[in-house]
């Protein structure tokens, strides 16, 4: 076979099919959106889960973290200071390891101030993951924690790309810091919208108490190794923390039960994300194979129109290999066409769709219609060809030559019967897809009942990066946030206003063990947070006994505390909390319980409630020595949407203290 002779039958299929635009019309329609929205699909897989992580050796790299079956910790957790002091100096089977984190926090320059996504790992972390700078230097020990590295959107956005930036100096919080460094646009870790990290250092002189879980590990694995063997050697080593940096009984008893969690650090970043972006894929490759389906059976009926002139061409002699590349070539048109159509729709409604995804997906800013998306479509445009087309020009090259000499056009039993044949397939892949929606839909609704403890319904919650430099300790933080609070409960339509450090859902609360009069002197180990203002009410947190905060309460020497139930009977079982007294474990003063409210799940529906002990947000007192600069305002009102506008936006807001 010539390749002239195909083109002969693409010229000939043109023909034909230019004589039948509703036809083509309507296949190509159906096949071009369903082969884009599969390319669409795996264009996001394609980029969060195919490609490989930007980093020398991508394998070799892992996290580690923690578990102790039978304590009071959680399931998994983070390592403690000493951990990473220790297997930094006895690990044979780690070539390198640093701490990381993500926060978000104030940084402010000579003329502008915004709250930004920040990290503070250990120096360590660039050669761990084995990067360089792309100007200027990264950070060493003699550094400490007063220089920065900046991401490249965050110079290209804050300082146009200068390359004097270097040298120059920044605030974060109210500490000035030093530029040294900028990376490449591709260096974005742990997270996309990171935009700038912190130096510093853990040495065992820093260790002064054990047991403080909670630091993210990423590590090197040396060659060879895997993650198995790490795991072992690591949990062999932690049984020797006790005996160099000593610790309570508690901390024994966790070590007794502690193992070595390690797993590459790709399946760290993208395991959530890995089944339901592959079901997805799944599900879009069923609703093509439908399609297909779909257009073979058209074929088939567009082909009982044309028996009798297909019956004559093979009376008169055509080879049943030409009808076939007849058949064929009108369905690689076809299917051109509907790639064609597939890309654009893909170019054009992706963006909406990434939008409408969870933004915390990895990489998932930087998936677009590239080669591999371009490729894939073509592929998928060439497998729905030969689908669409085989059985129809099977069909076709055998044709019914009785239908000569009685001039019938009606159907054969065969066609009949691969037509049904077709119509069982598509019911049945539309059959798992329907079972699938609903399982979804019922785990939605399950999803639905559950009662996290609060309500978010008309509420608005954001940050501010306030313009004043002489915000530069506790008090005058503290002074600057309720005020704000007050101006923004005079605002029309808000029902009420309170500040908290740790938003449920958008931030996971940290841990410290409490104390009881009377009780373990190792204490309980509790979630805490800060709130102010109305936060209890504003966000539909329900008081079970006692009251909430008053502003009293901010700046008093009481030191008054609000427990969540749980907490309650963790630290009292079976008794009224309201007037008992806890402790800070390494703090002197003793805080009175006011009030007991509903747990809350700060992770989410598929949380837990946690315990938690809230503290007063602020501290007004010359002595207060905690500086929340920017702690999260929630707002309820049925107008939060344009009350938020005016309250992030800093031009608005000094209009608005102005007009006061």
């Amino acid at each position: 076979m010539r390749y002239s002779d195909w083109i002969q039958e693409f010229l000939h299929a043109g023909r034909a099919l230019r004589r039948t635009p509703g036809f083509v019309i309507t296949t190509v329609a159906m096949l071009g959106l369903a082969i884009g929205v599969t390319s669409g699909i795996f264009s996001v897989v394609n980029t969060v889960l195919l490609d490989r992580l930007p980093y020398p050796e991508p394998q070799q790299l892992v996290h580690v973290a923690a578990t102790a079956p039978g304590t009071e910790l959680a399931p998994e957790f983070g390592v403690a200071a000493e951990f990473v002091v220790h297997y930094r100096e006895r690990s044979r089977l780690l070539e390198d390891l640093s701490t990381y984190n993500s926060f978000t926090s104030t940084l402010r320059t000579a003329d502008r101030v915004e709250r930004i996504r920040m990290s503070m790992p250990t120096n360590s972390l660039y050669s761990t993951l084995g990067v360089a700078p792309a100007l200027g230097r990264l950070p060493v020990e003699d550094d400490a924690d007063r220089a920065v590295v900046l991401s490249d959107a965050l110079w290209t956005s804050w300082f146009g790309r200068d390359p004097t930036v270097i040298g120059r100096s920044v605030a974060i919080n109210s500490t000035d810091r030093t530029v040294i460094g900028i990376m490449g646009p591709e260096f974005r870790f742990p997270a996309a919208d990171t935009q700038l990290w912190i130096s510093s250092t853990i040495g065992a002189s820093d260790i002064t108490r054990s047991g403080n879980f909670g630091h993210s590990v990423v590590a090197r694995m040396a060659a060879g190794t895997t993650p198995e063997a790490v795991a072992d050697e690591l949990s062999t080593l932690a049984r020797e923390l006790p005996e160099r940096f000593g610790g309570t009984a508690a901390y024994a008893r966790i070590i007794e039960q502690h193992r070595a969690v390690v797993r590459t650090l790709e399946e760290q970043l993208l395991g959530r994300f890995t089944r339901p972006l592959w079901v997805l894929l799944g599900a879009a490759a069923i609703v093509l194979l439908i399609a297909c389906a779909n257009v073979a059976n058209l074929f088939l009926v567009r082909n009982e129109g044309r028996n009798r002139e297909l019956a004559t061409r093979r009376a008169l002699g055509a080879p049943r290999g030409r009808l076939v590349r007849q058949q064929m070539a009108e369905a690689i048109l076809i299917a051109a066409g509907a790639s064609a159509l597939a890309v654009l729709l893909a170019a054009l409604v992706l963006p909406f769709f990434l939008k409408l995804a969870p933004s915390d997906i990895p990489r998932l800013d930087q998936v677009s219609i590239g080669p591999a998306t371009l490729l894939f479509a073509l592929v998928a445009a060439a497998l729905s060809a030969l689908i669409c087309g085989i059985v129809p020009a099977w069909r076709a090259a055998s044709p019914d030559l009785s239908r000569l000499r009685d001039g019938s056009r009606g159907n054969s039993r065969g066609s009949n019967w691969l037509r049904s044949g077709l119509v069982v397939g598509q019911t049945a892949l539309a059959l798992v897809l329907l079972i699938g929606s609903g399982l979804l839909l019922r785990s939605v609704h399950t999803l639905q009942q559950v009662h996290p403890g609060y309500d978010a319904r008309d509420v608005f919650t954001f940050q501010i990066a306030p313009e004043r430099p002489e915000l530069s300790d506790a008090p005058s933080f503290a002074r600057f946030n309720l005020d704000f609070l007050d101006r923004l409960k005079a605002l029309p339509g808000v029902q009420s206003v309170g500040l908290v450090e740790n938003v449920p859902i958008d931030e996971g609360t940290a841990s410290m063990r409490i104390g009881t009069e009377g009780g373990d002197a190792e204490g309980t180990l509790l979630n805490f947070t800060y709130s102010a203002g109305d936060y209890y009410r504003t966000m539909g947190i329900a008081l079970r006994a006692g009251r909430v905060f008053v502003d009293d309460d901010h700046g008093s020497a009481r030191g008054n505390v609000i427990v969540s139930a749980t907490a309650a009977e963790r630290l009292w079982p079976q008794q009224d909390p309201i007037g008992k007294r806890l402790r800070r474990i390494g703090h002197e003063n003793w805080e009175t319980v006011v009030g007991v409210v509903d747990d809350v799940m700060q992770d989410g529906p598929l949380g837990k409630p946690q315990a938690v002990v809230y503290f007063p947000m602020v501290d007004t007192t010359p002595q207060g020595g905690r500086a929340i600069s920017s702690p999260a305002f929630v707002l309820k009102s049925e107008r939060a949407d344009s009350i938020g506008g005016l309250a992030v936006n800093s031009e608005k807001v000094r209009q608005f203290r102005a007009s006061q």
